[in-house]
């Protein structure tokens, strides 16, 4: 390693031991992660429980679990547990959108002048 490399390499060791300083940036970035990370959890666990429940309602007609079950015809029941979890999936990107839209205008003004701040520096 010539002494170059092994200036950059301690140097990068170095800034992991570091005390970081928060920037108005750093806050930025932290603030509209606030505004999104709810609706976005919201989508994929919404998302993913609508879609186990089109599944099970799949299965239900696919398979003898309604057999299982004790269900003389599955066909019916499947049906209806099919298209209540595609009802569900289809409602999954409006509610994640009317969340998001309802945090972005509460937080708006704290972004809006947040990164005007660092615009006009």
């Amino acid at each position: 390693m010539n002494k170059n490399d092994q200036q950059f390499m301690a140097q990068k060791i170095r800034t992991q031991y570091m005390e970081k300083q928060s920037t108005e940036l750093d806050a930025l970035r932290a603030l509209d992660a606030k505004v999104k990370r709810p609706a976005t959890v919201f989508g994929y666990i919404f998302g993913s429980v609508s879609a186990i429940v089109m599944g099970a309602g799949m299965s239900l007609v696919m398979t003898d679990i309604g057999a299982t079950l004790g269900l003389a015809s599955t066909l019916v029941p499947g049906i209806a547990v099919g298209v209540v979890g595609m009802g569900m999936a289809l409602l999954t990107y409006p509610i994640y959108r009317a969340i998001l839209n309802r945090r972005k205008k509460k937080f708006a003004p704290q972004i809006l002048r947040l990164s005007e701040k660092i615009m006009n520096k």
